[in-house]
């Protein structure tokens, strides 16, 4: 039995998925351990990446986010700063400022995270299997600096049915003004 659930799980974890980027059709290819998105043409698609170590972590972010982004923390639900807003502007990443979600993206699942249905653009995130606490889920994984962001699920609304579940620690968010446009 404990073999048959391992099969499942490699099976499972070896499926495509489809993901819709403003319009382009996507592939998110998963595995075991990362998605790699692709265009339909099959070009990989880069971002540039950030390393640090966590002492520089550490230097620039607070406790709480770098619990969240660094070492795969999460928020208690209903008190991150940012489940219940409801403004215009984008959400990027606390660690480097990567645009990972905007409020028209953004929905009031009642899970107590803020929630989207889409990230701004597919290349900004990446989603990685999580087999942490005895469960198996997709994590979401800011692609410029690697920070934990939260998990994506699949119980969403349309047009995505996805539910981009994200800590409000790791994410800044900027009002829609002439400044902070896209």
């Amino acid at each position: 039995m404990k073999y048959m659930a391992f099969a499942l799980l490699l099976l499972l974890g070896a499926v495509s998925t489809q993901a819709q980027d403003s319009g382009k059709k996507m592939t998110t290819t998963k595995n075991d351990s990362h998605s790699t998105l692709k265009s339909t043409t099959g070009k990989n698609m880069q971002i540039e990446k950030i390393k640090k170590s966590d002492q520089e972590w550490k230097n620039i972010l607070t406790p709480a986010q770098f619990r969240v982004l660094r070492e795969k923390g999460t928020e208690v639900a209903f008190t991150g700063k940012y489940y219940k807003t409801d403004k215009d502007g984008n959400y990027r990443c606390a660690g480097c400022g990567n645009l990972l979600f905007t409020s028209k993206e953004k929905f009031d699942s009642g899970c107590g995270w803020p929630s989207f249905f889409a990230p701004a653009d597919n290349e900004h995130v990446t989603i990685h299997k999580d087999y942490s606490h005895g469960m198996v889920r997709d994590e979401v994984v800011c692609a410029k600096c690697g920070g934990h962001l939260g998990h994506v699920f699949e119980d969403g609304p349309r047009p995505t049915g996805l539910r981009y579940c994200i800590n409000s620690a790791s994410l800044e968010f900027d009002a829609n003004d002439d400044k902070n446009k896209k």
